[in-house]
């Protein structure tokens, strides 16, 4: 491997354990005891030749893409394809109908949910492909407009309708937090996402599938985790 590869793939790793080593700490401060958090990297900006250096190196066991078109030139066509059967692919973006069938043929899971008509048109595709898809609600922690999510006094209701569809399964919630939130202002809206978390996705008295609470991203993963969060997501500093 050529010195410019070989200082890359040190900085990478060097980005890998340092962020995990947080969450880990992170994880130890949790108000709900020590738990366990996995890293969903975002890999919607990396070069696919970091990405791949992290994925043969056993680092990246679960990868989030934003953007259908962008995500099936990487995982389907480029050259990623090779390697997608080493993670798990998860859809993190705004998901409209017109896209539910590429996203289910491209993504193994789907976090952001936000509505009964999406959850049935997701359904519709993954019965056609005889599959059962993991999925996850996004919760609208901001009022920005920009923002997409259900609000979270209507979560309940929606995972109740994504309970009746047979090719859906759903794992968890997903928020992003407010842009320019203060540290107390982020604790508090972690802490309402995690009060929702518990109620609807109890811990099972035996063993089964993991549920997620995936909040927080390269600036607020700490506090993220430091409430709740077992999927926190992370892109600009992992591929720093």
């Amino acid at each position: 491997m050529p010195n410019a590869e070989l200082t890359r793939k040190s900085a990478l790793l060097s980005n890998f354990h340092h962020i995990t080593d947080r969450i880990n700490s992170a994880c130890g401060r949790a108000e709900a005891g020590p738990a366990v958090a996995e890293l969903l990297a975002v890999t919607k900006y990396a070069r696919p030749e970091d990405v791949k250096i992290l994925i043969e190196a056993g680092a990246i066991k679960i990868a989030g893409e934003s953007k259908i078109q962008d995500a099936r030139s990487r995982w389907v066509t480029g050259e990623l394809a090779p390697l997608k059967s080493r993670i798990k692919l998860h859809f993190i973006g705004h998901l409209q109908t017109n896209k539910a069938k590429a996203a289910v043929e491209t993504f193994d899971w789907i976090d952001s949910i936000d509505s009964v008509k999406i959850a049935a048109e997701i359904n519709r595709r993954a019965a056609a492909l005889g599959r059962t898809i993991p999925v996850m609600i996004q919760l609208k922690l901001s009022s920005s407009a920009a923002q997409s999510g259900i609000a979270p006094d209507k979560a309940g209701e929606l995972l109740a309708g994504i309970r009746t569809f047979s090719n859906l399964e759903p794992r968890g919630y997903m928020g992003i937090a407010p842009a320019d939130a203060s540290p107390e202002q982020l604790k508090t809206v972690f802490k309402e996402a995690k009060k929702i978390f518990d109620r609807d996705f109890p811990v099972p008295a035996g063993s089964g599938p993991r549920n997620y609470l995936s909040l927080g991203m390269s600036g607020d993963y700490e506090l993220a985790v430091e409430a709740g969060s077992n999927l926190p997501r992370i892109g600009s500093a992992l591929f720093a």
